[in-house]
């Protein structure tokens, strides 16, 4: 299968920090690839190279068009949708709006009311919520609303970074279970940063270990779920 994102010798700086040193890799079209490290590993940089967020040299293709010369306004309209870490929702908005505004910059305006329906067959408890200001949403539905906001975009890969954090077990379990489905149903590809590395690898197709801003391993998550070193480090058994 063709890859539709791939990272070339991609080094990354904030000021006078590097912090990745020539990364290598891709995302498979139509797969799901999780990225693992410990904190400060440069996982979340990787997600703000390719999306034009930290200086950064190298080569990032998407679908086979280089983007590492783009602006972030312009990699989202080519169909990347970025939900970062802490959601990224519009707290004083409510669902709706949020909605709405992540919908805004479409060209295909005649599609958007088919798409908040089929937002809101994985997030039914969103429509329920359309006209509560989205900071009074629990942890886990603000998490919901920022998916649902990126999925607004149409997009061809999202790129996920830590979406189960500080949320309860059940939350996260229900999460995992959404994405899985958009990547099936939907064909959207997944770049996964999850800390929860066993849930990562269960969903995953590949998977990559950084550290220190550097890719040291990598494969099919099944092959590196087995792996004893990675069991140790990050599996806990």
């Amino acid at each position: 299968m063709a890859a539709i994102l791939e990272l070339k010798d991609v080094d990354a700086h904030y000021g006078g920090t590097q912090a990745l040193f020539g990364v290598n890799c891709a995302v498979e079209a139509g797969a799901v690839t999780t990225l693992l490290g410990a904190n400060g590993a440069g996982k979340t940089s990787t997600l703000r190279a390719i999306c034009g967020m930290v200086r950064r040299t190298g080569e990032i293709r998407f679908d086979g068009h280089r983007i590492d010369g783009k602006s972030t306004e312009d990699i989202v309209r080519m169909g990347i949708a970025h939900v970062p870490e802490g959601r990224g929702t519009f707290t004083n908005l409510t669902v709706q709006e949020n909605l709405d505004l992540a919908a805004h910059a479409r060209r295909d305006r005649a599609l958007v009311g088919e798409d908040a329906q089929r937002v809101f067959g994985y997030f039914p408890r969103l429509k329920e919520r359309l006209r509560q200001q989205a900071g009074t949403l629990s942890g886990g539905e603000q998490q919901m609303l920022a998916i649902a906001r990126s999925l607004m975009m149409r997009p061809r890969l999202m790129l996920l970074d830590e979406p189960s954090f500080g949320l309860a077990p059940l939350v996260v379990l229900e999460i995992f279970q959404i994405m899985q489905r958009i990547n099936r149903e939907d064909g959207v590809s997944i770049f996964l940063i999850e800390q929860n590395a066993a849930m990562a690898l269960d969903l995953a197709h590949d998977a990559y270990l950084v550290e220190t801003g550097r890719i040291v391993m990598s494969g099919k998550a099944a092959d590196l779920r087995d792996d004893d070193a990675i069991r140790r480090t990050y599996l806990g058994h």
